[in-house]
């Protein structure tokens, strides 16, 4: 795709970048077919290809309106088109560029200006955010559905603990935002499966979010903060031969793989983020590369097959290229996985996407619940703590993080 971008920004490093990534696009639509909104809506510009030439446009000058927003913000940045790509289009990295220009030409009403401010300050911070899931909890059936939807049961928010061990092999664990308030259970189901397979997981108390909520609501500069942040809470257990950096929400270890990238033009954090992406590992890879010693685990309490759906979350086989490992170990595990149609599509929750689009987003959910719950599943397991809510909130099927369900098998 020939380019002309306007001079005042394409000279700087952002600049740069888009024009390399227009470069490759040769408008052949593949990424059409993958799309979820395109296949909702049926609109050129709700799909990648259309989405592309609105971002070009803008960058070559020409006007950009709040119907450009509309588009851009349809977007679930799910980067299924980047999957079918045949060109390696890297979509998501030339969104966020467009959104960003996007966003210091076009204004927001006051109301979408007051959710995203409470989206960009509340879920970062766990001081703010646990209390308000146990408010929510108190007051749920008295919230806007859309609200409601994502408090989950009391029950749903207990761990059974964290192990005490202390082996020679040491891994980090990032606990997140929202994830130590819906599921405490996920880093410490993961803590227990890895101190069977002699490995001690620990969090860094000093790190927090990892910068994808923030970045994807158009407050990068803030998202920076986050990464830079983590970086220092991690970099002395690096120094001192961590062996890996665990994501358990595939969400943040999309996010978190991409850190060298972010920071790359930080001459303070570049080589730093690098080194943190280069050790960033979702579990699953943890726990693929540990199978040998899982094997006699499992064959050491034998179960009944369990039937069950996996969800394979967007920033899973699309972010992170991680595909059919989650499943395999499932299936090691005894478990009985059943069909799901259009595995690749996604499921609506897409970060903060559920509540600034939530009717997409619904439909979204329904059509890939109607889908996991094809089979009949006694439970749909997920890799990601946003899909995990979100398709809960529709669903009577307990869905959960698969990690637990290896743990409780061994």
């Amino acid at each position: 795709m020939q380019t002309n971008l306007i001079d005042s920004f394409k000279d700087t490093p952002e600049g740069r970048e888009a024009d390399a990534i227009l470069r490759t696009c040769v408008h052949c639509g593949f990424c059409t077919a993958t799309c979820p909104t395109y296949q909702l809506l049926g609109d050129e510009l709700d799909g990648p290809r259309g989405r592309i030439y609105l971002i070009k446009q803008m960058l070559e000058g020409q006007p950009v309106t709040g119907k450009t927003q509309l588009h851009l913000d349809r977007c679930l940045t799910c980067r299924s088109c980047e999957t079918t790509c045949p060109s390696g289009v890297k979509y998501h990295r030339l969104l966020d560029i467009g959104r960003q220009f996007l966003n210091q030409r076009v204004g927001r009403s006051f109301a979408q200006k007051v959710v995203r401010s409470l989206l960009k300050e509340a879920l970062p911070r766990p001081w703010i955010f646990r209390p308000a899931v146990a408010a929510g909890q108190l007051v749920r059936p008295l919230l806007p559905q859309v609200l409601a939807d994502k408090v989950p049961t009391a029950a749903a928010g207990q761990s059974r603990g964290w192990p005490q061990s202390n082996h020679p092999r040491r891994m980090l664990a990032l606990a997140g935002c929202v994830q130590p308030g819906l599921a405490p259970n996920t880093n410490a189901a993961t803590a227990r499966l890895l101190d069977k397979l002699g490995i001690t997981l620990f969090e860094a108390r000093e790190a927090g979010c990892c910068g994808a909520l923030r970045f994807h609501l158009d407050a990068q500069e803030a998202a920076q903060d986050d990464m830079r942040r983590n970086i220092d809470a991690w970099w002395p257990h690096v120094e001192q031969g961590v062996e890996a950096i665990v994501m358990t929400a595939s969400g943040c270890g999309a996010h978190v793989k991409e850190y060298g990238l972010l920071l790359k033009h930080d001459p303070a954090y570049a080589a730093k983020a690098e080194r943190i992406a280069a050790l960033t590992r979702d579990v699953s890879e943890i726990v693929a590369a540990e199978a040998e010693r899982l094997k006699p685990l499992l064959a050491a309490k034998p179960q009944a097959p369990l039937k069950l759906a996996f969800h394979s979350p967007c920033t899973l086989q699309h972010g992170q290229k991680i595909k059919g490992v989650v499943e395999e170990l499932l299936q090691a595990a005894g478990c009985e996985l059943t069909p799901v149609a259009d595995p690749h599509l996604c499921c609506g929750s897409a970060g903060t996407y559920s509540i600034l689009q939530p009717e997409l987003s619904k439909q979204l959910r329904d059509a890939k619940l109607a889908a996991l719950s094809a089979g009949a599943p006694k439970l749909i397991v997920t890799a990601n703590i946003g899909c995990q809510t979100h398709l809960q909130s529709g669903s009577a099927t307990p869905v959960r993080h698969w990690v637990e369900i290896i743990e409780e098998r061994i």
